[in-house]
Parts: C-alpha cells; structure tokens; sequence
C-alpha cells in the first residue's frame, strides 16, 4: 500500500464517522500530512450538522506546519460561498503544495471548480484515488445533488426460505443479537428512516438506536401514511419530542387525525398523492431531498419495498437472511417479483457478504457504470 493510499483510507475512516450527522452537508475526511516524513499535520472531518467542513478543521489542527505539506480529501473542496467560506480559500491560504482528492463533487455548485482554483493557485492537485470507496460513502450527497432525492437504503429479513413474516397472527423473530446490533449501527449512520404505516401499525416500532454511546445518534423517524392512521398511542407519536417524527401524508387526510399528532409533537406533511390515491413515492423523496436529506433507511415491509423497486427509488439493499425455515406453512414473502428481479438483474450488484452470528448480510448496490 502506497503512502498515499494509507492516507486516505485515513481520511475516508474520518468521514464514515460523521456519517448520518452532518446533512444537509455531505461528510468530508481530511488529513494533513509532512511529505518528507510522513508525520500526521492534523485531521478533520465535517462537523454536526454539516459545518464546519472537514479541511478547514485539519488545517486549523495543523497550523503553521501546513504550508507546503499534502492534504488527502475524500470529496473535492468546495469553491462557493454559503454559510461557510469555501474550503478553496482556505486550503490556498494554508500554503497547502498539493492535494490528493478522492473525487469530483457533483454538485453543480462545485463540479471541478474546485480542482480547477486549487491549481490555478499553484498547488499541484491529484485525484480519483480511492475513488469508488468514496463515491460510496458520498452516495447520499451525489444521489441528492444530481437526483433530487435521498440516496435510500433498503433493509429486509428473511427466513432461510425467503419469508419475512410467518402466516399466522404471531410475531416472527427472524434475526439473532448479533444481526440486530448492526441494525441500529446502520440507524445511526443514516439521516432518517422510512416506514409505512402497515409497519407502524403492526410492529409499533421505536426506530430509535439503542446500543451504548450512540443513543444520541436516533436519526429522524419518518412514516409514509395516506389517511393519517398513525395512532397517538403508538411509541412512535408518543416519543415524537424526545426523537423527531415526520409523518408524509395527502391533502385529503382527515384535519382531525393531524392535530392530533401535531399536538404530540409530531410533524404532519402533505405531499402529492399518485393515481390510486396513495403516496406519491418520487414526490415523497423529492420533498425529503428539498429538506436536505440525503441518507434514507428503508425499514418498512415487503409491500413498501416491493412498491419503492417498481418506483427505482433504490440505491443500496441489504439482505439479512436468518437460520429460521418457515417449511410448509409459509407465510408472507420477503422479495416481490419486481424487486427480485431488480436485484439479481443488471441494475445491481452484490457490494458486500456479512456474516452476523448465525445470520448473512448480503448488501446489494446500484451499479453506477
């Protein structure tokens, strides 16, 4: 492994941390270092709630010793002026000799501007190392600016043969600790996590992240509910001021049933509804990428799944296949056909096979080639 390249894999690992903290702002790593001796100048990654940005903060860490030194980006720095002074300014002012960037930024905002004033400045500029590992970790950022909407992440349970909920009235218990544990860990790496209501209905679910130290990391709990059936009972209502909920609902949802959830401190937004009446789903996403989203959790059932498949609102799934065989008596399928399809199709690839104590992660990713 070139020096380089250990390097950013530092920075990457800096940004991952971030990652689900700092929308509407993508999670830059950052690291300054001496190039003749290799010594660590100082870090950065992008601060809660998207600022500071993670170069200027390496810079700061790095002071006076950062003039000629090396600077390795996960995501080009930005050349604009917003609630923030661009990151080009302050790289330039450093005395930064040279900058190893992991990838251009999409947004049209920057888009190579970046690049192109670093250089223009006299500092020798470098990219596409790492190049795909940071276009991962950015996928939300990148789905946002050149999509419009968050980059959503599909999780389903299975049995061994394909089922995510026996036919009978009980609960299934389909995934062990182990599997569990790296649910919430995925939670707390996203912005918010999607439901429907059949899932708010029937599993009453708290979405929060429960695992020790990152409780504070519960990411916004949003339900797609048309007729505003979400109960003023259910955790997810009664909870709404300790962990923010949104509820996407259509214009013609009962007045009543709204004020009631707003009274709880529950956020009800209408947003178009498609031709049957439901939820619009690309709408729906549109508006959740309007609010700055950009990393969306996708929890709900095999009916949502199914529904966000046929609408190609997916960029990453995740199949968590437990030991349990349902057999003969069945029950409800975890994969439409629509989404099967999808997955073993030319859309997607296989990204990553986990094993989780008894259970298998097996996470699929939009292929972007």
């Amino acid at each position: 492994m070139s020096d380089d390249t250990h390097f950013m894999r530092l920075a990457l690992a800096l940004g991952r941390r971030g990652l689900g903290t700092t929308w509407p702002n993508p999670s830059v790593g950052a690291v300054v270092v001496e190039p003749a001796t290799g010594r660590i100048l100082g870090t950065g990654a992008t601060a809660l709630g998207g600022r500071p940005h993670g170069e200027p903060l390496a810079l700061a860490a790095a002071g006076e010793a950062a003039r000629g030194a090396t600077l390795y980006v996960t995501l080009e720095p930005c050349s604009h002026h917003g609630r923030t002074p661009p990151c080009t300014d302050a790289i330039l002012a450093s005395g930064i000799a040279r900058v190893v960037s992991a990838i251009e930024d999409p947004d049209p905002r920057v888009a190579g501007r970046g690049h192109a004033m670093l250089r223009a400045g006299g500092v020798t500029v470098e990219t596409g190392l790492l190049g795909d590992e940071a276009a991962r970790d950015h996928v939300g950022h990148i789905t946002r600016v050149t999509r419009g909407r968050p980059a959503l992440h599909l999780k389903l349970a299975r049995t061994r043969d394909g089922f995510c909920a026996s036919a009978g009235p009980d609960r299934l218990r389909i995934t062990g600790p182990v599997a569990d544990g790296a649910v919430h860990l995925w939670r707390a790496h996203a912005d918010a996590i999607l439901i429907g209501i059949g899932t708010a209905r029937s599993d009453d679910p708290s979405l929060t992240v429960r695992l020790p130290g990152l409780a504070a990391r519960s990411p916004l709990r949003i339900v797609l509910d048309t007729h505003l059936r979400l109960s003023p009972a259910s955790v997810l209502a009664r909870t709404a001021r300790d962990t923010p909920t949104l509820v996407l609902t259509t214009r013609s949802a009962p007045a009543h049933a709204r004020r009631a959830l707003e009274a709880l401190g529950v956020e009800v937004a209408p947003v178009p509804a498609d031709a049957a009446g439901g939820i619009d789903l690309p709408a729906a996403l549109a508006h959740l990428g309007e609010r700055g989203l950009t990393r969306l959790c996708s929890e709900g059932g095999p009916r949502l799944a199914e529904a966000l498949a046929r609408a190609d609102l997916i960029e990453a799934c995740t199949l968590v296949t437990g030991p349990v065989e349902l057999g003969s008596a069945g029950g409800l399928p975890a994969l439409g056909p629509v989404l099967a399809e999808a997955l073993t199709g030319e859309r997607f690839r296989e990204a990553e096979r986990l094993r989780l104590g008894p259970d298998e992660a097996v996470t699929y990713e939009r292929n972007r080639t």
